[in-house]
């Protein structure tokens, strides 16, 4: 029988899939700026890996197309080649969550990868319609010669993060909110994500920021950088609502162990000063930035700890470019960088 797992960001990438920004509602009163934002960030991340970038029409293309050799302009390394389009229906552009996940076979017989199709309810059934999003996984695998199997709960991509050696990162108020498989246990759960993802221990946060209506995704709070290495970000101020549930989060991971039951390192970012629009508090986070091949792309919010964040992800990956991409307007979706994302991986050679 074979065994997979799931390869940590930091290996290297295939691709990176994003969709084009349509759905004028998750962005109200906004939506204006949000195509020429998402174009800087398709451009970003081409000049560093293949880009599969889905459309919803000809049209969709050929203003995704104009926008982005504008933001293509100046830039090395990145031509409009390295940018694919795929032309698939979908409801919105939030891919790390309705995207395939990939698994790497490890040993047995097998395909060397196969992709997961999750359940999708749009975070709880929040919003909706989500039928076109819930079957991107399948509709991709048809395009590009991919295995698809469903292992049948709902689970979002931004809700889990792994470091390829057997560990993952989830938080409890999003895996064991009654709103997304209310009929299994902790340990339930826990028995899909070691069986379809090749995880050998859950490690568990608590809360998470203000702001976010995905129920606590760890894209937000916590991430593996590194093997033994967790980034996670901090509020200082005891005032902000984010100073709890992130004191209570970064004990947490002060007390958790490895596999081989040695601490964790433990790096901080800091979290941008409160941000608003129209009165809503916005998940604005660092922690969502993406590991592009040879590449940190980072959200950056127009304030002074934009260049702390940038010098901690320097720190922990030195051999990377940090990309900054503003996210001012992308938030305002809430969500950025890591969200509207989702690597393919390279399958396994």
């Amino acid at each position: 029988m074979a065994s997979y797992r799931m390869p940590a960001e930091w290996e290297p990438h295939l691709a990176t899939y994003l969709v084009w920004p349509h759905n004028r509602d998750t962005w109200p009163g906004k939506f204006e700026a949000i195509p020429p934002a998402f174009a800087r960030l398709v451009a970003a991340i081409a000049r560093f890996e293949p880009v599969r970038l889905i459309v919803r029409d000809e049209t969709a293309q050929e203003e995704a197309r104009s926008l982005i050799e504008i933001a293509l302009e100046g830039t090395e390394r990145a031509t409009l080649c390295g940018v694919q389009f795929v032309t698939l229906p979908t409801n919105d552009s939030w891919v790390r969550d309705h995207g395939p996940i990939f698994v790497n076979r490890v040993s047995g017989d097998g395909p060397d990868q196969i992709a997961l199709d999750w359940r999708f309810n749009s975070w709880g059934e929040k919003y909706g319609p989500w039928e076109l999003d819930d079957v991107v996984p399948r509709e991709l695998g048809k395009r590009f010669g991919f295995e698809v199997i469903e292992p049948g709960i709902v689970m979002e991509g931004g809700s889990i993060d792994v470091d390829g050696g057997g560990m993952l990162l989830t938080t409890e108020q999003c895996l064991l909110n009654p709103n997304r498989n209310p009929k299994l246990t902790r340990s339930e759960i826990e028995d899909y994500l070691a069986t379809y993802l090749g995880v050998r221990k859950i490690l568990w946060l608590g809360e998470g920021i203000a702001g976010d209506d995905t129920d606590g995704h760890i894209d937000d709070l916590a991430r593996f950088v590194g093997t033994g290495t967790v980034v996670t970000v901090v509020e200082n101020d005891p005032a902000d609502d984010n100073h709890r549930p992130l004191v209570d989060n970064l004990r947490r991971l002060e007390a958790m162990r490895d596999l081989n039951g040695r601490p964790f390192r433990i790096a901080t970012l800091p979290m941008p000063p409160a941000l608003y629009y129209d009165r809503t508090r916005l998940p604005a986070s660092y922690a969502n930035f993406y590991i592009a091949n040879g590449a940190i792309v980072m959200p950056i919010f127009g304030c002074a700890s934009d260049s702390i964040a940038a010098g901690t992800l320097k720190q922990l990956f030195p051999e990377r470019e940090i990309v900054g991409i503003p996210a001012l307007d992308l938030v305002w979706g809430l969500g950025t960088i890591h969200c509207l994302t989702q690597q393919h991986p390279r399958p396994r050679i």
